[in-house]
């Protein structure tokens, strides 16, 4: 297997969706549009949809499939290679290192993992257990800093405790109505 290169969060987000269901750009593109299931988390433009394409099949993780035939012009189906299926996989399942990227990676992360119908429970758990201890180590630094190194902190701090919130909103267990 060779290394997966350095991707950014448009290259990671259709790498997944290819890994989930081979299809031409431009349906990707719908589906991360404004009013697309995944735009509705983070918008990516048609041109950087195409560009996360080539670099990914620079990269051997898709491959084109087939061609699909319409009134319009011809579209190329990519697929995900077994490489690129197995990096999808194991980025969907890897918690995000910076609380920053809650909002764009997490987010994307949970809501590809729903469409595929997979349980993101151990996704969760391990997202609190990387926050936990950042959000800690934030307390104690904001404790012995003052003027606006303070303010940073105290922002930064209480976005990791919302973040964490989040998490604990989300894992709680749906209330049962006997």
């Amino acid at each position: 297997m060779t290394a997966v290169p350095s991707m950014s969060l448009p290259e990671w987000l259709v790498l997944a969706i290819l890994s989930q269901q081979p299809m031409h750009g431009f349906a990707v593109a719908q589906l991360t549009a404004a009013d697309g299931e995944l735009g509705r988390v983070w918008q990516i433009p048609k041109a950087v949809i195409y560009r996360a394409i080539g670099r990914l099949l620079d990269a051997g993780l898709v491959v084109p499939q087939s061609t699909e035939q319409g009134l319009g012009p011809q579209r190329t189906i990519y697929a995900a290679t077994p490489e690129g299926s197995a990096a999808a996989r194991r980025w969907l399942h890897t918690p995000v290192a910076h609380v920053r990227d809650i909002r764009s990676h997490l987010l994307l992360k949970l809501a590809l993992l729903d469409r595929a119908g997979d349980d993101p429970a151990d996704l969760l758990h391990e997202q609190r257990t990387v926050l936990g201890p950042i959000a800690e180590a934030i307390e104690d630094q904001r404790a012995q800093s003052g003027g606006f190194e303070a303010t940073l902190l105290a922002w930064r701090r209480a976005t990791a405790v919302a973040a964490l919130d989040f998490l604990d909103t989300i894992t709680e267990p749906a209330p049962s109505h006997t």
